[in-house]
């Protein structure tokens, strides 16, 4: 098996977070890792919220990252699903960050692209 180095060494130097699609589940690193059992949790995915995950929520209080709205969704669309419990105990720091891509999601594509540097 021929196995190609250049892309192995460019994949090794690559950053953690990468600008992706929307809808494209984000790596978010962790400020402070969340300790479960001998596990350690130094990056959280977040994809993006249906319909579904979205259920009993206010849309206003997702947007505006009300932290009980937070609570309830981060949740269903982490990987690996965050407990309620570990939301509510996270570093402030990383709750915006993983906020921040929730909203993210949230925001329609006209305007994503009104935003985006040229």
């Amino acid at each position: 098996m021929n196995i190609n180095t250049e892309n192995t060494a460019a994949a090794a130097t690559a950053p953690a977070v990468a600008i992706t699609a929307p809808g494209i589940p984000v790596g978010i690193p962790l400020d402070t890792p969340i300790q479960r059992g001998a596990q350690t949790i130094t990056h959280v995915q977040v994809r993006k919220p249906n319909a579904g995950a979205l259920r009993g929520l206010s849309l206003v209080e997702v947007l505006q990252m009300n932290v009980t709205a937070l609570q309830t969704l981060l949740p269903r669309v982490t990987e690996p699903p965050l407990l309620k419990q570990e939301v509510a105990a996270l570093d402030p720091a990383d709750l915006v960050s993983l906020g921040t891509e929730v909203v993210g999601f949230l925001v329609p594509k006209a305007q994503r692209e009104a935003f985006q540097p040229a």
